[in-house]
């Protein structure tokens, strides 16, 4: 609705994984290096996880859309909450089998063909299980079975389990710890950091088809940053909503009110937050636009001498330790330091 008023070719925050806005931060070129390296080299299991919103999805279909189908084939299950039966049912379906044998043997024996074959004519077979954090212990271990078809020195499908931070905690379940010895590779995402949400907002702008910087002010973007927690899907709804509340008065730079508006719409305040520090979504007074440049939450009472107030640093990051060949795993540590009370 929006779009020409601002002048944009398409949507610049879709809440769809299109790989053509993907943001790559250092930890995502590091998954995605990680990723492509495993597949092309046949490694067999390959975890990859993050938070919700941070663009698991989007990077599998940068991985799926950068090869060609002569090299490699993919079956994507996006929903697996399946039975074990309807599970081997999806993924050869979605390799492209017109007839399913009712039984499971012929299945089997079936996928062990289409996998051999696949293997002579020097293509790579892969299955992406997304949402994998939703997989019952039953099927992982179904999944883990899978891994058997291989010839002597490859192995025949390469699957990627894909899932927010719980699915760590699933594999790490005693009854799961020959799943867990098969990962070969495992690489994580993480939110974005607050200097690079602007980096983000820009790159999404400029592929939208704008000409020139995006409309938002420095200070909603801070806003955006703080309140999105860095998660790329809800930077993505905060711009989009902020965006549409701007154009609705015909305002051609997106200032604060105009994303607290599209916070309090989206429900994103904590313990009603906006509501209790006089914010009713009709538009802000100078004194209440500085009370809500920070949107931390309220500090409790403290003394009539106060301590001094705590400061924070900025995350340290550093660098990651090995390089995923030979390693298959690739440690990384962030550490945040706090300044102490008193």
């Amino acid at each position: 609705m929006y779009h020409e008023f601002f002048g944009l070719a398409r949507e610049p925050f879709s809440m769809t994984p299109d790989p053509g806005f993907l943001f790559l931060t250092a930890k995502h070129r590091e998954a995605l290096a990680g990723l492509v390296f495993a597949i092309t080299s046949r490694k067999g299991f390959l975890v990859l996880t993050g938070d919700a919103g941070t663009g698991k999805t989007t990077l599998l279909s940068r991985v799926m859309g950068s090869m060609p189908p002569e090299r490699a084939h993919f079956s994507y299950i996006l929903n697996p909450t399946l039975s074990p039966n309807e599970f081997l049912e999806m993924v050869m379906l979605d390799f492209g089998f017109e007839t399913i044998p009712e039984s499971k043997s012929q299945r089997l024996i079936r996928l062990q063909q289409f996998l051999l074959k696949g293997h002579a004519e020097g293509r790579t077979l892969v299955l992406v299980v997304d949402e994998a954090q939703k997989l019952t212990p039953e099927l992982l271990e179904e999944i883990r079975l899978l891994t058997n078809f291989e010839t002597s020195d490859h192995k025949l499908l390469q699957i990627i389990l894909a899932g927010q931070t719980e699915l760590t905690d699933l594999l790490n379940r005693q009854e799961l710890r020959q799943l867990k010895q098969r990962v070969a590779v495992r690489v994580g995402i993480e939110p974005l950091a607050a200097q690079e949400v602007g980096q983000y907002i820009r790159t999404r702008w400029s592929r939208a088809g704008a000409v020139g910087d995006p409309p938002f002010s420095p200070s909603a973007i801070q806003m955006i940053a703080s309140y999105s927690r860095g998660i790329p899907r809800v930077i993505n709804s905060i711009c989009d909503n902020a965006l549409m509340n701007a154009f609705g008065v015909e305002a051609r730079i997106v200032e604060d009110k105009y994303v607290l508006e599209a916070v309090h719409d989206l429900q994103l305040s904590t313990n009603g937050q906006l509501e209790s520090r006089g914010y009713t979504g009709e538009g802000l007074s100078r004194a209440a636009m500085r009370t809500f440049a920070d949107p931390s939450p309220q500090p409790r009472p403290v003394p009539a001498k106060a301590p001094p107030a705590e400061k924070e640093l900025p995350p340290i990051s550093f660098k990651t330790l090995e390089r995923y060949m030979p390693a298959p795993t690739k440690p990384g540590w962030q550490i945040r330091f706090r300044a102490p009370r008193g």
